[in-house]
Parts: structure tokens; sequence; C-alpha cells
């Protein structure tokens, strides 16, 4: 014979409650879990997509060599080659290196001096050609950002729904914990 007390209805009902929390919770973080899948797989095509277009091919000399940019490595590789050629141009100097006037030179190499007695001097073409280079840079590695990023969503995605999933198959039977 069994008796039930009030004492063990309000736990039984705890438990009920506690059970359909979990299952809310295990729900939302599996739902959470692939909408965070998708927007990492959704940001992998699109930067794709916007590095495809451009049709840049690496140069023979990148680390590797002769490929579309359109993945991670390729970015990369083109960013490396960019920089490397800037560097050989400017003889190792980066931007702030570079004094933003330098003299004027004539057919012979020689400064032009003005009517004052000192070197005329003008801007520094070699210095400014660093704004183009670092600006192709930044966006090659902002590409590569945007597929780390996009990688790490779909991990953390895919680890949430996965524990969510986990959480949901405890609340609905409490036995396998």
């Amino acid at each position: 014979m069994s008796t039930l007390t009030t004492e063990g209805t309000a736990t039984a009902t705890g438990a009920a409650s506690r059970n359909r929390q979990f299952a809310v919770v295990a729900l939302v973080a599996i739902v959470v879990g692939i909408g965070s899948v998708l927007g990492g797989i959704g940001g992998m095509a699109y930067t794709w997509q916007n590095a495809a277009k451009e049709n840049i091919t690496t140069p023979d000399d990148a680390p590797i060599a002769g490929v579309s940019v359109d993945g991670p490595l390729s970015l990369w590789s083109q960013a490396a080659i960019i920089e490397e050629h800037q560097l050989n141009r400017t003889e190792g100097l980066r931007y702030a290196e570079m004094p933003r006037m330098i003299p004027q030179l004539d057919e012979a190499g020689e400064p032009v001096i003005g009517e004052d007695g000192e070197p005329v001097m003008v801007p520094n073409a070699t210095r400014a050609s660093w704004i183009d280079a670092t600006s192709l840079i930044s966006v090659l590695n902002l590409g590569l950002m945007a597929y780390a990023l996009s990688l790490f969503a779909i991990v953390m995605g895919a680890t949430v729904a996965g524990l969510g999933w986990v959480v949901l198959r405890l609340s609905r039977n409490p036995a396998l914990a």
C-alpha cells in the first residue's frame, strides 16, 4: 500500500517543473547553436563570393603561387607577397620609417637646387606607395579574419547545439544522468 503525502507531491511537481525548464533551455541552446552554424557557413560563403569576384590570382613568387585568391590560405599568401614586394621596393623601410619629403632629383640624379640655395623638396612617392600596399594587405587580412570568425561561429554553434541536445535528453530521462 502506498501513501502519498503533500511533501511527495510537491517534490514530484518540482522535478517536473525543473525538467521542463531544462528542456526549454536545451531547445534554446539547440536553436542558437544551429543559427550560429548557419551564420558561420553564410559568413564563409559571403567572404568567398566577394573575394572570388575580384578574379585575383597569386603571383608566381607568392608563398602559394598561381591560385585564385578566395580562400583563407590564398588571402594570406596574397597579403604576404604584397608586403614582400613593398618592402623590396622601399629597401626594407615601412611607411613611418621614411621621410615625408625628399629632394627632387634631375635627370642625372642630382638634387635640384631652388632659388634660395636649398634643395627643392617633393613628396616621397615611394613612401606614399605604402598607403596602397597597406590598404590591400588590410583588406586581405580582413577576409582572413572573416573566415576565422566564421569557423569560430561554426565550432561554437555545433558545441552549443550538442550541449543543448545532451541537456534535452537528460531532461526527458533523468535516469541517464
